[in-house]
């Protein structure tokens, strides 16, 4: 089978690895969409762990299932989560599911971005679900985007009536504009490109400003005077880091969903004074994954608008280019090898 090698955003090489054989408990999926997620393209976070095949946005078709797997059937279309917790832990028992260290070492073999791939016996229990019969496998692709924005907003606890502050406007930034917009906030949003800012107002953000023309006098000006309630970082850059620094109201919540490379300084002495809280969000548990796809079937959340280019798996390179230039493009969904549509 074909699978796709990322060694660097630049150099993703597709070869050739036999199928893997499942095990009792396991079952095999004829990947169908996988998205390119933005930390795929995050370069300094993955070239120390390459070369290796990446995508964790994966939808498919069960083609073989091992020995006592009940739940599922060969020609199920499903969704698979590649990061699963253990229930059986301390940060388990306490619902800290995503500080469970099974959920951070374990993974699918050998990755979304290949043409088959082998699902654990835990990640069939607990991390397969049957998609709905009108979701398509490329809309399935932003189940798991969508769930981590979901653990997200819960540690954010938006209420109506106050302004977040969204900083960046891709793929996250946009979805954690329409979570907002659901609980009854201002949204107001920044990025460099204009392409995105766009995207944000077409995703209901009240106001979309250019980073490099925002500031917190500017927040003020279009928020009666106040700064934000609520603040959710989605770019990796230091001047995001700053402009939530200085943005965030007194007994306010920042939200640090996506981080820069180095280590994030703030004035610990006002923030004390002021009681501002600063958050951080990684990944999502199967309960955020239920209701992410909860969420899309009821069309909830836009999610389809999102995926903007498909690519095929022996073109996933011109995918990892779109991605990491973030230009005109939001979500790419590498699907096999064949007419791309």
């Amino acid at each position: 089978m074909k699978v796709a090698v990322y060694h660097s955003n630049s150099d993703v090489r597709i070869e050739e690895r036999p199928v893997p054989a499942i095990c009792e408990g396991e079952i095999l999926v004829k990947m169908k969409a996988s998205g390119i997620c933005g930390t795929d393209v995050m370069e300094w976070y993955r070239i120390k762990k390459g070369p290796r095949v990446l995508g964790h946005e994966m939808a498919g078709e069960i083609v073989e299932t091992g020995r006592g797997v009940e739940a599922f059937k060969v020609g199920d279309r499903v969704f698979v989560s590649h990061h699963v917790p253990c229930y059986d832990c301390s940060y388990c028992e306490q619902g800290s599911y995503t500080a469970c260290e099974t959920l951070h070492t374990g993974n699918y073999e050998p990755g979304g971005f290949s043409e088959y791939i082998r699902v654990p016996a835990l990640n069939v229990k607990t991390g397969t679900f049957i998609l709905p019969a009108n979701m398509s496998y490329e809309t399935a692709t932003m189940i798991e985007p969508l769930a981590c924005a979901v653990l997200g907003q819960k540690s954010l606890d938006v209420r109506k009536g106050q302004t977040v502050l969204v900083l960046g406007s891709g793929i996250s930034g946009l979805l954690h504009i329409q979570m907002s917009k659901l609980k009854g906030a201002k949204v107001i949003a920044t990025d460099i490109n204009k392409y995105r800012l766009d995207k944000a107002l077409e995703f209901r953000a009240d106001h979309a400003l250019h980073a490099s023309e925002y500031s917190a006098a500017k927040l003020r000006e279009l928020n009666n005077g106040r700064l934000a309630d609520r603040i959710v970082v989605c770019a990796g850059a230091k001047q995001a880091v700053a402009g939530a620094v200085e943005s965030i109201d007194k007994r306010g919540v920042i939200l640090f969903f996506a981080v820069p490379q180095d280590d994030i300084c703030i004035p610990s002495v006002n923030f004390w004074r002021d009681e501002i809280s600063v958050r951080f969000s990684y990944g999502a548990s199967p309960q955020d994954l239920k209701e992410s796809l909860s969420l899309i079937e009821k069309n909830a959340v836009d999610v389809q608008k999102m995926i903007t280019h498909r690519v095929s798996l022996s073109g996933i390179q011109e995918g990892f280019r779109m991605v990491s230039e973030a230009a005109d493009s939001l979500k790419v969904a590498v699907v096999p090898d064949g007419p791309v549509q």
